[in-house]
């Protein structure tokens, strides 16, 4: 088996001893798992520079990430059913997303919410798996193996995106906080500094006696290998891309091989904590380590070195058609907007031919030549669509029909929601890259949805019970439309500021140089023909009619979108957020609305009252569980969810109409 050794710094009881349901306690184990992969067996090759890595006394190579494990004392109380979520950069986000647990600033705690997976008898498990995280006791991550040339460290060309959100001199050369790629030489000549105005804007170079490999500091600017200055300024809304030389090459993919050994480990070995006691296993990822688990399924990565399956069902959650810097030399697992290797074809399961290529390919197509496919269910919001690729999933890459389910995936789109679940109150800003919406953010909270996709996906893999139909924007029945068509749709909604649909984000062929193929970029990466799009179409009120529509959105109380604008102060106000969506709420009365010229009922004259509002939500949630897109469960929490709303809804609220 790869692993070697796992060293545990911590075990405790979990949530103090806290009982749930007929599972019982929990414990929670904490510490460090070393890996030893064979770089010959055929179950490794896809990962980029592994064979270049050093090896042990057996000809193998050793990396170190951290582990966490939330177990029932009583294993036997338990389900048998394991699930991993991959770290977002380093963080747990599952507590939230799927344990209903309320936002709470990052600490080692994992709070355990309503208890809804411990209640089922989930053990639960996170794995580091990114290399450039900085470990500690709240962020998780990897120590990654060096590739190395004749002994020495590798050097190359790297490239990092930068797009400020205020006026600044200097910048980390990293995505968010992370750990940069060194420059090589700080007074690299070749070392390039590029700036646009928007996603598809023409680049322009910035003279190189304006910048250096530099940072401020008390004393003055001091040359720096990790962070960049430029003497004029860089200029919020702007995007900036900068080239150089870098030293020292991380095994990238190493991460994939944690989170595919992690789960093999724990259902097969006999010194797993779980020994013989895991029937089935699921891999969950959201955003970043959901478009990896995109990235693990394309390079048919789901079988260990002794041909084993490793996981039986995959929900990547809100990573829409995309992949990511997962696996090739040089790669930033954070970076998303960047046009890179996460952002090539192919982007449906089905194996097409890509329309501006001279090939095919498909997403699911190395692991249907292994003869085993896990079930997988893509959940998306709406924010996905927007930013420009998530209706690839479904839709031909030619734009010109939809395309049906593969027999082991399912599809959904959350209608009318944002990124992550939606919340009160209201919030503009987003704290991990400061950005701030024009509008309030989305609302809406879907995580009844996704709950009810993972006992779906459980059923699909453990009783053959066929999960409910995909349900997204499609061509056939005009539920899918340019992103232009939708927000014409709702252009009459006064106190709504718009986004410029020429400036919308785009998904572009890409050429990325004559050793792509071998995990090593040319940058910045030559642009070809805009690959489709499609967004869900709109309905008088504005909201989304493909998809699953949460009870909120089917008995609405305002216009829920998946997309905001960014506002003045941080640039570029013409263009969106990449995550966020807007609550607008319907004007409390009949009067109010008139005098805006609002074309949407207002709330008095759709619900008579507070308690009969309520009594339709009650009656939505009903019509969810029956399609079995929501549990029984969760009907109290939707509706208790809705009353909150509407009591903040009915209070009014600020409308902009400069």
């Amino acid at each position: 088996m790869p692993v070697v050794a796992i060293d545990l710094t911590r075990r405790q009881p979990y949530a103090g001893g806290q009982s749930f349901g007929d599972t019982g306690p929990y414990e929670r184990l904490d510490g460090t798992i070393t890996f030893a992969v064979d770089p010959t067996r055929p179950a490794n090759a896809p990962i980029t520079d592994l064979a270049l890595a050093p090896r042990d006394e057996q000809g193998r190579v050793r990396f170190i990430a951290d582990l966490c494990l939330l177990l029932p004392v009583d294993r036997a109380r338990g389900n048998r059913r394991l699930l991993i979520e991959l770290p977002n950069r380093g963080r747990k986000l599952l507590p939230r997303q799927l344990n209903r647990a309320r936002p709470e600033p990052p600490s080692p705690a994992i709070p355990p919410g309503d208890g809804f997976l411990f209640r089922q008898g989930y053990a639960v498990g996170w794995i580091g798996w990114q290399w450039d995280v900085y470990r500690g006791d709240t962020l998780m991550g990897l120590e990654a193996p060096q590739a190395l040339s004749d002994g020495r460290r590798v050097r190359g060309q790297t490239v990092v995106d930068i797009r400020p959100n205020a006026h600044q001199h200097t910048r980390l050369l990293a995505n968010r906080v992370h750990r940069p790629y060194p420059a090589a030489d700080l007074n690299e000549p070749g070392a390039r500094l590029l700036v646009r105005d928007w996603e598809d804007g023409e680049n322009r170079e910035i003279p190189r006696e304006q910048w250096r490999f530099a940072r401020e500091t008390p004393e003055g600017i001091v040359p720096d290998a990790g962070h960049i200055y430029l003497e004029p300024g860089f200029e919020p809304g702007k995007i900036y891309t900068v080239l150089y030389t870098t030293e020292g090459a991380p095994v990238v993919g190493a991460g994939l091989l944690a989170f595919r050994e992690i789960a093999s480990f724990l259902r097969y070995d006999p010194r797993s904590p779980l020994a013989g006691g895991v029937d089935y296993a699921y891999g969950f990822g959201i955003s970043q380590t959901g478009r990896m688990i995109r990235h693990y399924i394309y390079l048919g990565l789901n079988q260990d070195e002794e041909g084993r399956v490793a996981y039986d069902g995959l929900l990547p959650h809100v990573a829409g058609a995309r992949r990511g810097e997962f696996n090739h030399r040089f790669g930033q697992p954070s970076v998303q907007t960047e046009p890179s290797f996460g952002h090539l074809f192919p982007y449906a399961d089905a194996e097409l031919p890509d329309p501006y290529g001279d090939g095919s390919d498909g997403l699911l197509r190395r692991l249907h030549a292994q003869g085993h496919v896990p079930k997988i269910f893509y959940t998306n919001s709406a924010a996905e669509y927007w930013r420009g690729d998530a209706a690839l999933l479904h839709i031909d890459p030619t734009g010109t029909r939809d395309l049906p389910d593969a027999p082991e995936s399912r599809k959904y789109l959350f209608a009318s929601t944002q990124h992550g679940p939606g919340t009160l109150p209201f919030n503009r800003s987003f704290p991990d890259e400061g950005d701030i919406g024009r509008h309030d953010f989305n609302v809406v909270d879907y995580t009844p949805l996704l709950r009810a996709a993972l006992v779906n996906l459980d059923r699909w893999v453990s009783q053959g019970v066929e999960p409910p139909p995909s349900k997204h924007p499609r061509l056939d029945d005009g539920t899918a439309v340019p992103a232009a068509q939708a927000l014409a749709g709702i252009n009459g909604i006064p106190g709504i500021h718009f986004p410029d649909p020429a400036r919308l984000p785009t998904i572009r062929k890409l050429d990325l140089g004559h050793e792509a193929s071998r995990g090593i970029g040319h940058f910045p990466a030559e642009k070809g023909p805009v690959y489709p799009n499609y967004v869900s179409a709109v309905d008088a009120d504005g909201n989304e009619t493909g998809g699953i529509r949460p009870a909120d959105v089917g008995v609405p109380l305002g216009t829920f979108t998946g997309w905001n604008p960014r506002a003045p102060e941080t640039g570029a106000p013409e263009q969106i957020l990449k995550m966020q969506g807007i609550t607008h709420f319907f004007r409390p009365t009949r009067a109010e609305r008139l005098a805006l010229d609002d074309p949407r009922p207002s709330l008095e004259e759709r619900y008579p009252s507070k308690e009969a509002y309520l009594a339709r939500v009650r009656e939505a949630a009903a019509a969810l569980v029956a399609e079995r897109y929501a549990l029984e469960e969760d009907i109290e929490r939707m509706v208790a969810d809705a009353a909150e709303r509407w009591d903040t809804a009915i209070q009014g609220q600020a409308i902009e109409l400069e």
